[in-house]
This record gives C-alpha cells, structure tokens and sequence, in this order.
C-alpha cells in the first residue's frame, strides 16, 4: 500500500512515502544490523546544548522483554501492535543536574524519534508512534531510573496487508494521509 504525501512543494521521497501503518508482518524479524542502523540515526539528532536527553528501551519481538513492554500498551493498540518486530519505549533525561526541568527534553526526543522513523522508513521498515502507552507500568517494568520519564513507545516492521486488521484499526489503515493545509500551520511569514 502506497500513501505517498501530496504536497504544495516538492519534499524528499523518504519524507512524502513515509507513513504509520498499524498492519505489520508478524512473521518479519528485524535485523540486528537494520536495528543498530536505525539507533544510530536516532544517536545523530540535534539536541539543546548536545544534552542527548532521549533513552530508548529496545525490545524485539520473541523476548521477555517484548512481552513486557506489550503490557504497558493501553486501548486498541494492544491489539495490533505485538505484530511489529519491535517495540521501542522513548524515555528522557526530565531533570538537569542541578535538579532544574529539562524543559527542551521533549523536542530534543522528538526530533531523535523523527530520525529514526526516517531511517527505519529508508530501510524498508515502517514505524508508527503510540501514545497510548501506560506510563508508570512502563516505567516500573522497565526499572527505569527515577529521573527518566517515559514520553511514548513505537513499533518497527515490515508492512503486511491492512486486510490482517479489523474494525476502527482496518477503517484507518486504510484511510488517506491528510494534514493540515500550510496556510492552517504557517501563522507569519507565509510564502
């Protein structure tokens, strides 16, 4: 299935065919070496003052772990998610050192995650963000440190037939990509 973006100006191919499919190849196991590339892009984001604030809680489907993460999943996306190949938890660094809030943290993990998709995606895997997670079970299944806070979870994989999902899962995999028109998103300063 192609959802290839229609936009007003030319953007990378990486970019306008990437899209978040809920239908993976539950069969499909990600390589070590594609999932090591995918960290590395990840690893390269720009960060407020090189701070690096994101952590990510890796788990691949077959293992312990994976089965853990799967219960930090809340609503329907329990459901279709542990087809992925891997779910990975985002966390980050929510406080400085000197115990202020790390209040760029967020977007710093944004951006990180956003590479990642991109690379995932140019790698001919797919990634879909869930926020829908539970947080303090992720966390506490997790043992993360008590200054990491869990931001969401994404999966990786190969796309498989949305005909594999049902109900409101189906009806939106199937759906068309849409966004906001840029003159609905551009404030000032407009082209």
């Amino acid at each position: 299935m192609s959802k290839t973006a229609i936009t007003a100006a030319p953007i990378m191919p990486v970019l306008a065919e990437r899209w978040s499919p809920r239908s993976y190849d539950s069969s499909y196991v990600v390589s070590q070496h594609d999932m090591l590339s995918i960290l590395e892009a990840a690893r390269w984001a720009p960060s407020a003052n090189n701070g690096q604030p994101w952590r990510y809680s890796v788990a691949t489907k077959g293992t312990p772990l994976f089965d853990t993460v799967v219960e930090g999943l809340s609503g329907f996306n329990a459901a279709w998610a542990p087809s992925a190949s891997a779910i990975i938890v985002v966390s980050i660094v929510a406080t400085n050192a000197d115990g202020s809030a790390n209040k760029s943290a967020p977007l710093d993990a944004g951006l990180s995650i956003s590479q990642l998709i991109t690379q995932a995606h140019e790698l001919g895997l797919h990634a879909h963000v869930i926020g829908g997670v539970l947080h303090d079970v992720l966390h506490k299944n997790l043992e993360l440190a008590d200054n990491l806070q869990v931001l969401v979870a994404l999966t990786i994989g190969k796309l498989a037939p949305a005909t594999e999902l049902e109900g409101p899962a189906y009806e939106r995999e199937i759906a068309p990509r849409t966004r906001l028109e840029l003159d609905e998103i551009v404030l000032h300063g407009k082209p």
